[in-house]
C-alpha cells in the first residue's frame, strides 16, 4: 500500500509528545478504536527493540510491530508484520516538528508491503481508506489526551504466556 499520512498540531512541547509515543504501552491508550488486544511483548515498552502485538478491527488478523529507530525528539520508527500468517509487512513512523510556543505537528506515515495479489486485492478494496481514518482518528484522540493531561503512563499490558 503507497504511504498514508495524516497529521495533527498538538499544545504540547515536543519532547513531551515524543517521550510519550517512544512508549509503545501508551500507543492502546490512543489506538484502541482499530488495534484491539493491545499487549506488549517485551517488559521493556521504551525505546527501540520495544514491541507490541495486537489484533486489528473486529478481524481475527493479528499484528505486530516493533520500534525499529528513534532519533530523539524528532522521529520514532515501527516496522513488523500483520496479515494472514504475517505476510504483509507494516512501516510506521511519527515525525514530530515545532510549531509555534509550545505546540508540536505530529505526521503519522504508515504503509504496508502485500505478500501475495490476495492481499494486494484487499488493500484496492478500501483498506487504504479504512487505515487514513483510523489514524486520523487515533491522533485527533493522541492530542486530546496529551493536552487534557490525562494520558496514563503504561496504557498497555504485558501479554500472558
Amino acid at each position: 500500500m503507497r504511504p498514508v499520512s495524516v497529521s495533527v498540531t498538538i499544545d504540547a512541547p515536543r519532547e513531551r509528545v515524543f517521550e510519550y509515543l517512544s512508549d509503545v504501552a501508551n500507543h492502546a491508550e490512543f489506538s484502541d478504536h482499530y488495534l484491539e488486544e493491545f499487549r506488549l511483548e517485551r517488559l521493556e515498552s521504551r525505546g527501540v527493540g520495544a514491541s507490541v502485538s495486537f489484533r486489528i478491527g473486529h478481524r481475527a488478523q493479528w499484528g505486530e510491530a516493533v520500534i525499529t529507530a528513534l532519533d530523539p525528539p524528532y522521529r520514532i520508527e515501527l516496522t513488523g508484520q500483520t496479515g494472514r500468517l504475517g505476510r504483509v509487512g507494516i512501516s510506521a513512523a511519527y515525525t514530530l516538528t515545532p510549531s509555534g510556543h509550545h505546540m508540536t505537528t505530529v505526521e503519522y506515515t504508515v504503509s504496508t508491503t502485500p505478500a501475495t495479489r490476495v492481499d494486494e486485492l484487499r488493500e484496492a478494496l478500501g483498506r487504504r481508506s479504512w487505515i487514513r481514518r483510523r489514524s486520523r482518528k487515533a491522533l485527533r484522540r493522541l492530542a486530546a489526551l496529551l493536552e487534557g493531561g490525562s494520558a496514563s503512563a503504561h496504557a498497555a499490558g504485558v501479554a500472558a504466556g
